[in-house]
């Protein structure tokens, strides 16, 4: 009988990842069906498409099975994987000895035609990303295609509320700035 861990807490699956083969194959599996797409969305925001990208993400979930293997205490599963997706983004950054933001006069939009089209708005707007501070983006990418709040950003980038807060109210301000050429064209087009 196959035992299906849906109804587990993260921790609880987190606890078992110390567990028998099949226990832990099972509850990573569950906890990589939750938080997968977060963490890569995560990692391809903050690293762009790169093969790093991949590296990280996976490395983040090598890390969190070594950190079950050493038994470590974990209450919040999703913020430790963040942490550990953001640290190794980091160490990837300066590794490579470069910033992963374009200063605002380099940004490239595409401008194929007046009208702004539902795919290629996704494309603005990561795009518009890339104009942002690397603790801009971080900040408003962790709220924004994460879900977390101001507190819980805050720990994981152990920084103060305020400084969060300030932030993602800034980053969202530049990404107006940026996008409203471009929404307002597309909207007098229409």
């Amino acid at each position: 009988m196959i035992q299906t861990y849906a109804s587990y807490s993260d921790v609880r699956l987190y606890t078992l990842l110390q567990g028998g083969a099949r226990e832990k194959e099972v509850a990573f599996s569950e906890l990589y069906r939750r938080h997968s797409s977060r963490i890569f969305l995560y990692c391809r925001y903050i690293l762009g498409e790169t093969d790093n990208t991949r590296d990280v993400f996976q490395e983040t979930w090598l890390r969190l099975l070594q950190s079950a293997e050493q038994r470590r205490e974990v209450q919040n599963v999703p913020a430790y994987l963040l942490r550990i997706s953001r640290n190794l983004c980091l160490d990837v950054q300066q590794a490579s000895g470069r910033r992963v933001f374009l200063p605002l006069d380099e940004l490239q939009l595409p401008a194929e035609e007046p009208a702004v089209r539902v795919g290629e708005l996704e494309t603005l707007i990561e795009t518009a990303l890339e104009t942002l501070t690397e603790e801009y983006r971080e900040a408003f990418v962790l709220q924004t295609y994460n879900g977390l709040s101001y507190k819980e950003i805050a720990e994981i980038i152990e920084e103060p509320v305020s400084t969060v807060r300030n932030r993602v109210v800034r980053a969202k301000s530049k990404l107006r700035a940026v996008l409203a050429p471009f929404l307002l064209e597309a909207n007098a087009s229409r």
